[in-house]
């Protein structure tokens, strides 16, 4: 499967329109076989390549600008800067985030802040709605805010995906993660990378995850721990594992709720006591009730407002319902045989419970705890989900292999569509509903728009591998929608690869390795600029240094460049980092990383302050590890002039492999540098 850098997300080097309509006139006819689809494959590979070449060219763009004003503020103020250009007008400010009760001064190391750009029409005012603004921190060594050519030229080098020019901050990343089979989560970066490689780190975790929940502040990540009986709590910030929260007996589904306030832990025990759910306090991460509900695999849905918990007891056959203050069971209803599957409609302010054994769905009212409807189905059904409007249900049947569609306001079934064999998840965009089939390797997408009259469907390959080919598999979603609208992600366990689809394309336009490990379920961190309000585009960051930042804006449509200027303050309570000496740049190899051929590892050491050479560094040490471990090789670098150093090895198989650098003379530990990751592939020439 082909491979390539997917860019329009970091910034719009290529109008996203434009970039469809390029794939559009090379797409094939959709086919059903999985020949064609290979050959459909090979089809979006060479237009990938081409796309590559475009978005390089297109980099190289002068950005010309005529700045009407450019504000100054005091080092350390928060006061909104402003700035103007052809009619444009943009108004950046950054405030930090209070921690606790507390209200913070000024930027400090180590703490949240928020980062808001501004941006109207200079003349009337008025907010300039849908942008894709991209914008970057950069630690500045010294002198004022850079001119309008030194900005362009700053923007410029953060286009490219390198490890010699990175930015202190990148506001327009978002990260894959992927649930693996092995107790461990892969951070994949799928906009940028070194040496063809995305990962960015591996999260170790005490035993292979089964489901997990993303906090709505995007700094914490929780995931059951089934085989341990325990809750995983992750660091979003520094992807370190805070805390292994006691969760009781075999815990598996989890959810948060819309407050933050509790995690809902369900308890898939064998006995009647220890069956039920577990509800952990996310401030004290302490567990503030356990409750017994009935035997079987639960699911868990919550009300907007959190004052109702629903929890299914498959085994029990049974609804039960929690208060979600008092944190005790108040209720159990009686619904049909094995309940596997919860929704909750806004629209109708009903809870949806799927029965896999007798093929009904009860419609339960939230409030009142009654039975609205019955729907019949047949057995077999496995999920229930509702659309983006709260206006149809969507239940798949794994036995008959279709999927029902219900509109929600009369409760009377829409559609029957046919789908692809053993469906088992669904997610949706604005426009598509998308189905994943366990016993196929195509994903079946129903158009949303057309519901009542009919429904239209598409196909196409998510992967080469049916996910049932893989023994490993996940209550949390191998589907998810991607940052850029009209787009999804699907993970393919069987094929160990993540597949980037975009609507309006016969195959997939690119996929992300995962090394050799079993994607089971995926999730997207998104870091970069949204809209929060018209006009005002705005992301959390958490500061690194202290120092003065210039503070990057690129707008492509309408074409806008600027820096402004900010200023971290030093933190007290923050621990300060000792300063690293020397700065390590990597040079561009001569040869591509092929298994048992010798690869020369290329870099430059450069004074940190200074910025000039330092040459003749005789413990300049390098360390090559192969992922996650399993074969490294440590040699003293060679030094090839006027700062530039040589190391030499032979990548023993295919894999990531990490380069550190130190130099015990100067203080500098294998650690202190950032690491630069490679992937080794098999020479094809043999």
């Amino acid at each position: 499967m082909f491979q390539f850098q997917y860019s329009t997300g970091r910034i719009a080097r290529i109008p996203f329109a434009l970039l469809c309509a390029f794939f559009a006139c090379f797409a094939v006819r959709r086919n059903q076989t999985a020949k064609n689809a290979k050959q459909n494959a090979k089809v979006a590979e060479i237009v990938a390549i081409l796309v590559a070449v475009i978005a390089q060219l297109s980099s190289s763009v002068i950005y010309a600008q005529s700045p009407t004003e450019r504000a100054r503020v005091p080092s350390g103020s928060t006061q909104t800067q402003k700035y103007e250009q052809e009619g444009v007008g943009v108004e950046f400010s950054m405030d930090p985030v209070p921690a606790g009760t507390g209200h913070a001064a000024k930027l400090l190391a180590g703490t949240e802040a928020t980062i808001r750009f501004k941006i109207y029409d200079a003349n009337t005012r008025k907010a300039l709605n849908n942008l894709r603004p991209a914008a970057w921190l950069d630690l500045r060594d010294a002198g004022a805010v850079p001119g309008a050519r030194e900005c362009r030229e700053k923007v410029q080098s953060f286009l490219q995906a390198s490890f010699t020019r990175r930015p202190s901050l990148d506001l327009n990343s978002y990260f894959i993660l992927a649930l693996n089979n092995e107790p461990n989560i892969s951070v994949i970066d799928p906009l940028s990378g070194f040496g063809g490689t995305k990962l960015i780190t591996l999260v170790a975790l005490p035993s292979p995850g089964e489901d997990w929940v993303m906090s709505a502040d995007k700094k914490r990540l929780y995931v059951s721990l089934p085989r341990t009986n325990q809750v995983a709590v992750i660091d979003v910030a520094n992807w370190k594992v805070v805390a292994n929260v006691e969760a009781g007996v075999n815990p598996s589904r989890l959810v948060l709720q819309n407050d933050g306030r509790y995690l809902w832990v369900g308890n898939d025990a064998a006995n009647e006591t220890d069956s039920g759910v577990t509800v952990i306090d996310t401030t004290t991460l302490k567990v503030a009730a356990r409750v017994s509900t009935g035997l079987g695999h639960h699911e868990i849905v919550l009300t907007p407002n959190d004052r109702s918990a629903f929890i299914t007891n498959k085994e029990s056959g049974t609804l039960s319902v929690v208060d979600g203050r008092s944190l005790t069971r108040v209720k159990d209803i009686k619904v049909g045989a094995l309940p596997v599957s919860l929704a909750f409609s806004a629209l109708s302010q009903a809870v949806y419970v799927a029965n896999e054994g007798d093929g009904t769905v009860f419609a339960i009212n939230s409030a009142r705890f009654e039975t609205l409807a019955k729907l019949p189905t047949a057995p077999g059904i496995r999920t229930v989900r509702i659309s983006p409007d709260g206006r149809y249900g969507f239940v798949v049947n794994q036995a008959t292999s279709v999927v029902y569609i219900f509109d929600l306001s009369t409760h009377r079934l829409a559609h029957t569509v046919p789908v692809g064999s053993k469906p088992d998840q669904i997610t949706f965009t604005q426009q598509f509903a998308y189905v994943r089939a366990a016993g196929s390797e195509f994903v079946t997408m129903i158009n949303l728009a057309g519901l009542g009259k009919e429904a239209a469907i598409s196909r196409f390959p998510g992967g080469q591998k049916a996910p049932q080919d893989s023994l490993h598999a996940s209550l949390a979603g191998a589907m998810v929608p991607a940052p850029e609208p009209g787009a999804v992600l699907v993970a393919n366990a069987a094929d160990k690869m993540i597949y980037f689809y975009t609507e309006g394309m016969a195959a997939p336009m690119g996929s992300f390795q995962n090394y050799k490990r079993e994607p089971r379920a995926i999730l997207v961190l998104n870091n970069s600029l949204r809209e929060t309000e018209p006009g005002v585009y705005s992301t959390n960051v958490r500061l690194t240094g202290a120092g003065t930042y210039d503070v990057a804006l690129l707008l492509d449509t309408p074409r806008l460049v600027n820096c402004f200027n900010l200023t971290i303050a030093e933190n007290p309570d923050h621990p300060k980092e000792q300063a690293v000496p020397i700065k390590v740049e990597m040079l561009p190899g001569d040869t591509a990383l092929r298994v048992g051929k010798e690869y020369k590892v290329r870099f430059k050491v450069t004074d940190a302050k200074t910025n000039q050479p330092k040459p003749d560094l005789e413990d300049m040490g390098v360390l090559v590890f192969l992922a996650p471990g399993i074969w490294q090789q440590r040699a003293w670098a060679k030094p090839a002039g006027n700062g530039a150093y040589e190391m030499s090895f032979v990548p023993p198989e295919p894999g990531v492999y990490y380069v550190f650098f130190q130099s015990p003379s100067l203080g500098v530990k294998l650690n202190q540098i950032q690491s630069v990751t490679l992937t080794a592939t098999k020479d094809e020439s043999k």
